[in-house]
C-alpha cells in the first residue's frame, strides 16, 4: 500500500535526521526526468503538497506585532500596484469587500497606508502605501526570508536545486495563471 503524504514527508525528516540526504523522487515538470514518470499521480502530488505548504506557513507565520500574511499581502498590493480603490485590492486579494474593510482599517491604524479622494469618483477613495507601509514591508518579507533560510540551511546543494527548479511551476500556481 502506498505511503500518504505524512508518512513520506514524515520518513524523509526522520532520515536527515539521521544526516543522510534524501534524493529529489520527483523531477521538475517538463525536465527530462519527468518524461520517465508518465505516472505521477496528481491527487497524490496535490495532497504532498497542501500538507507541504501548511507545514512550511505555520513555520514562518508572523511572529509579536509582525503583520499577518493577509495584511502583508494587501499592503504589498497597494504597494506595487498603487493607488488603488479598495474594492479593486479585494478583487486583487481575492476577498470579500468586508475583509477589505478590515484590513484597510488596520493597515490605517498603523499608519502603513494612506487615503486619497479618487479624482474621478467623488464617492471613491484610493489606497497609497506610506513610506512607513514600504518599510514594514521590506521588513517582514526580510524576517520571513531569515526564517526560510534557517529551514533551507541542512539542505543539500541537489535539494536546493530541485525546489529553484521547481520554483516557476510554484510561481504560476500561486499566480493562478495555469
Amino acid at each position: 500500500m502506498p505511503e500518504s503524504a505524512d508518512e513520506t514527508i514524515d520518513r524523509t525528516a526522520a532520515v536527515r535526521a539521521q544526516g543522510e540526504t534524501v534524493p529529489a523522487s520527483t523531477p521538475a515538470v517538463g525536465s527530462p526526468e519527468s518524461m520517465l514518470m508518465p505516472d505521477v499521480n496528481r491527487d497524490d502530488v496535490a495532497e504532498r503538497l497542501t500538507l507541504v505548504i501548511s507545514r512550511l506557513s505555520r513555520r514562518i507565520r508572523p511572529v509579536g506585532d509582525e503583520l499577518s500574511h493577509g495584511v502583508l499581502s494587501a499592503l504589498s498590493s497597494v504597494k506595487t500596484a498603487g493607488p488603488l480603490r479598495p474594492s479593486d485590492l479585494a478583487r486583487l486579494e481575492n476577498v470579500a469587500a468586508p475583509t477589505m474593510t478590515r484590513i484597510v482599517a488596520d493597515l490605517e491604524n498603523r499608519g502603513l497606508i494612506e487615503r486619497t479622494a479618487d479624482p474621478l469618483d467623488g464617492r471613491s477613495f484610493l489606497l497609497r502605501a506610506t513610506p512607513a507601509g514600504v518599510g514594514a514591508v521590506a521588513q517582514a518579507r526580510s524576517s520571513r526570508t531569515a526564517r526560510v533560510l534557517t529551514m533551507l540551511a541542512e539542505q543539500s546543494d541537489a535539494d536546493l536545486a530541485s525546489l529553484a527548479r521547481a520554483l516557476p511551476v510554484l510561481e504560476t500556481v500561486a499566480a493562478g495563471r495555469l
